[in-house]
C-alpha cells in the first residue's frame, strides 16, 4: 500500500514551528536549571551538615546519658585486642608492629604526622570502670541532699565536670552516627596514634566510699600501666580525663606523663604537683554549662532586659585564688545596678542564675578554689558578657579563639581599688557591648557538649588541638624507647658474662 503524500507547504511549516520549538525549548531547561538546580553532594552538606538537620543535638548530660544507657549500651558490641596479660616479649613486639606501621605512613602519606584524622584507640576496660558508674550516677542523680563538705550538690558537680562521658561517648559510636571528622576510633593499637582511658575519674571519686575509691584507682592505674602500649611509651600517647582537680589525686603521680584533660593549670600550686601538669602536654576543657543555652534570637529578645550592670550569684567565700571574691563582695555590696548573692543549690538556685545572667549585661567571673570557674561558661552560653578577674588564668582553646572578642579582663589588684571596677565597665561604649554580645552568640557551639557531637563543639576543638601535640609525643616515645633498648642490649651482654650490674640500671630507668 503506498504511502499517504502530505503536502509540501504543511511540511514547511513544521519544520519551520520545529525549528522555533527547540531554541525556546533550550531557553525554558535553562530557566528551569536555575531556579532548580540539580542536587550536589557537597552543596547538600555545606547547607545541612547533619545527617538530621532537624533533630537538635542533646545538651542536657542527664538526658543523653539515659538514651546512652538504654539504647546503646546493652547492645555494645566491637572488636578488641587490648593484651590484659603482658607477657615479656609483649612491648618488644608491639614497638616493631608500630615502627611498621610508622613506616608505611612516612612514606605513604606526606603530611604525617600532621594529618587528619588522629587514630585513636579506646581502650575496653572492665566495666566496673566504665558502665558500673555510669549506672551508678544514673541511679542515684535524683538524691539532691548529697552534698560536699563546702555545701555543693555532688550529682551537679559531676555534671559540670562530664567531659569524659562526651567524649568517650562520641568516640565509640558507630562511625555511620558521628559528625566529627578529625578523629576516628581504631581496634588495633599498632595504627593508633593516641590511646584513651575511659575511666570515670570524678564519678568514682564522689560516689563511692573514700577507701573504695582509692582501691579502685588502684587497680585501674596497674590496668593500664599493664599494657604494651603503655609501656612503650611510658603514658606519653595516653589520655586521661582528669577534669576534676581532687579526681585520681591519690596515684595520678603515676601517670604524670600522660596527656591530662584538665579545667585549668592551677599554676598556682595548690592543686597539682609541681611536674605534673603543662600545658605541653596537657589540654584545658571548658566546664559543662549548667544553665541553658540563650542562642541568637533569645540574646535578641533580652537585649531590652538587660537592667542590670554587673551581676554575681555563687559562693561568696572560697579557698586559695578564690578568697578574691569576699574583697569583691566588700567593694560591690550596695551598689546600683549591681547583683551580688550568695547561690544556692537545686532547680531553684539554677533557675535564679540563669534568670539573672539573661537580665544582665556583665557577669562577674572572678577565680574559685582554682583560677577556673563554671560560670564563665555559664555567662558566655547566656550572652552575658564575662568580667574575668583571675590572674593566674588558662582558658580552653585558647590557641585558637580569642577570649578578648567576648570577655573583659580585669587584674585582681584593678577589680579592688576602691571605686575603679564599675566606672570603667560603664564606660565601655554601647557599639563594643553590642559587638561582644554578638560574638557570644557565635562563640557559644564552641562550649556546648553534645551527642552527637557538634563540628565546631568542644570535643572537635580538643582533637583539633592534639593534633599539634602528636609531634612531641611520638619525639618523646622514640627517645625513651632508644634508651630502654641500649639498655637491654647492654644487660644481654653483661649478664652473658655473669655480671648483673646492668640489672640493677635497668630497674632504674
Amino acid at each position: 500500500m503506498r504511502a499517504k503524500q502530505i503536502p509540501s507547504s504543511l511540511t514547511r511549516s513544521k519544520s519551520q514551528i520545529l525549528l522555533l520549538f527547540f531554541p525556546l525549548s533550550l531557553i525554558l531547561l535553562s530557566f528551569l536549571f536555575l531556579l532548580f538546580p540539580p542536587s550536589d553532594p557537597a552543596a547538600s552538606s555545606t547547607t545541612h551538615p547533619y545527617p538530621h538537620p532537624l533533630i537538635p543535638p542533646q545538651t542536657s548530660f542527664v538526658a543523653s546519658l539515659e538514651h546512652f544507657l538504654t539504647h546503646k549500651a546493652l547492645n555494645h558490641r566491637s572488636s578488641d585486642d587490648t593484651v590484659r596479660s603482658l607477657l615479656q616479649d609483649d612491648v618488644r613486639m608491639f614497638d616493631d608492629r608500630k615502627f611498621a606501621k610508622e613506616m608505611d605512613w612516612v612514606h605513604g602519606d606526606p603530611y604525617y604526622p600532621l594529618n587528619f584524622p588522629i587514630r585513636v584507640y579506646v581502650y575496653q576496660m572492665p566495666n566496673k570502670f566504665t558502665y558500673n558508674l555510669l549506672w551508678l550516677f544514673r541511679n542515684t542523680y535524683r538524691e539532691t541532699s548529697n552534698l560536699t563538705s563546702n555545701g555543693s550538690p555532688v550529682h551537679r558537680l559531676i555534671e559540670q565536670h562530664s567531659i569524659d562521658y562526651w567524649l568517650w561517648a562520641d568516640l565509640i559510636a558507630p562511625e555511620s552516627e558521628r559528625l566529627l571528622k578529625n578523629v576516628v576510633r581504631v581496634h588495633r593499637q599498632e595504627e593508633a596514634d593516641l590511646f584513651y582511658v575511659p575511666f570515670f575519674t570524678t564519678i568514682s571519686f564522689f560516689l563511692l566510699e573514700k577507701q573504695q575509691c582509692k582501691a579502685l584507682y588502684r587497680e585501674a592505674l596497674k590496668w593500664v600501666t599493664d599494657q604494651p602500649a603503655w609501656k612503650r611509651s611510658e603514658g606519653r600517647d595516653h589520655i586521661f580525663p582528669i577534669h576534676h582537680p581532687w579526681s585520681f589525686k591519690s596515684v595520678r603521680r603515676y601517670v604524670k606523663n600522660s596527656i591530662w584533660l584538665l579545667p585549668d593549670m592551677d599554676s598556682t600550686g595548690n592543686w597539682y604537683k609541681p611536674g605534673q601538669v603543662s600545658l605541653e602536654k596537657d589540654l584545658i576543657l571548658p566546664y559543662v554549662p549548667n544553665v541553658d543555652l540563650c542562642d541568637a534570637k533569645c540574646v535578641s529578645e533580652s537585649e531590652s532586659k538587660r537592667t542590670i550592670l554587673l551581676f554575681f550569684r555563687g559562693r561568696l567565700k572560697r579557698n586559695a585564688g578564690g578568697k578574691i571574691r569576699s574583697k569583691l563582695v566588700t567593694e560591690l555590696a550596695g551598689a546600683k545596678d549591681v547583683v551580688i548573692e550568695e547561690g544556692t543549690s537545686g532547680d531553684q538556685g539554677k533557675a535564679a542564675a540563669q534568670k539573672g545572667m539573661r537580665r544582665s549585661i556583665f557577669c562577674l567571673s572572678p577565680a574559685g578554689d582554682t583560677p577556673s570557674s563554671a560560670r564563665l561558661f555559664d555567662a558566655i552560653v547566656s550572652g552575658c558578657i564575662p568580667v574575668i578577674i583571675s590572674d593566674e588564668l588558662e582558658l580552653p582553646f585558647e590557641g585558637i579563639l580569642d577570649y578578648r572578642k567576648i570577655a573583659i579582663f580585669v587584674s585582681s589588684a584593678d577589680a579592688v581599688q576602691p571605686g575603679w571596677l564599675l566606672p570603667f565597665l560603664k564606660g565601655i561604649s554601647s557599639t563594643q557591648i553590642r559587638e561582644m554580645r554578638k560574638n557570644l552568640v557565635e562563640f557559644s557551639r564552641h562550649f556546648m557538649y553534645s551527642s552527637p557531637a557538634q563540628p565546631l563543639g568542644p570535643e572537635d576543638l580538643v582533637w583539633r588541638l592534639m593534633g599539634g601535640k602528636l609531634v612531641n609525643i611520638k619525639l618523646h616515645t622514640r627517645r625513651s624507647q632508644r634508651v630502654v633498648k641500649e639498655s637491654r642490649s647492654v644487660c644481654t651482654c653483661d649478664c652473658r658474662s655473669g655480671n648483673n650490674t646492668a640489672s640493677s640500671t635497668l630497674s632504674e630507668i
